[in-house]
């Protein structure tokens, strides 16, 4: 059996579950709630970077604003993409005005933008608002080609 390293959506911790316990909804060791909720998880700078670094699993980020319109448009179907892709994928949201500094270092020009994280390395790169069968579509094409590519 495999281990994966999975951030808990939580309390940000790192958890150590089996390959074939991730569709059995594990919980997480240190506050035992799911690791996996269905919805993607509002991160700040600080959490970002623990999700991209340490979570083994592909972590796919929406990158918005409040103040965007297209972002909240989108943000309904971001979510039902959470519910499909989860627990495949860990789906997050950085709000661009609050973490200005991720926004900036990876050079986010426009929003929405989303981004593949795959092993903490951007593998793709979406701008531009989304319904939920092209966010799911585009992310299992983008994850399967990270994996033949690794």
């Amino acid at each position: 059996m495999n281990l994966l390293h999975v951030v808990c959506p939580h309390c940000h911790t790192t958890n150590r579950v089996h390959t074939d316990d991730l569709a059995s909804a594990p919980d997480c060791g240190k506050c035992h709630e799911a690791l996996f909720t269905g919805h993607p998880v509002n991160l700040s700078a600080t959490d970002f970077d623990r999700h991209i670094t340490r979570s083994q699993l592909p972590v796919l980020v929406d990158f918005w604003a409040p103040w965007c319109g297209p972002c909240r448009s989108m943000a309904p179907a971001f979510e039902q993409a959470a519910a499909q892709l989860e627990p495949r994928a860990q789906l997050v949201k950085v709000n661009t005005d609050e973490a200005q500094g991720v926004g900036a270092q990876l050079n986010i020009r426009s929003i929405p933008t989303m981004v593949l994280f795959v092993g903490g390395k951007e593998v793709a790169r979406q701008a531009g608002a989304m319904g939920a069968g092209d966010i799911v579509r585009w992310a299992q094409s983008q994850m399967s080609r990270a994996s033949t590519a690794a």
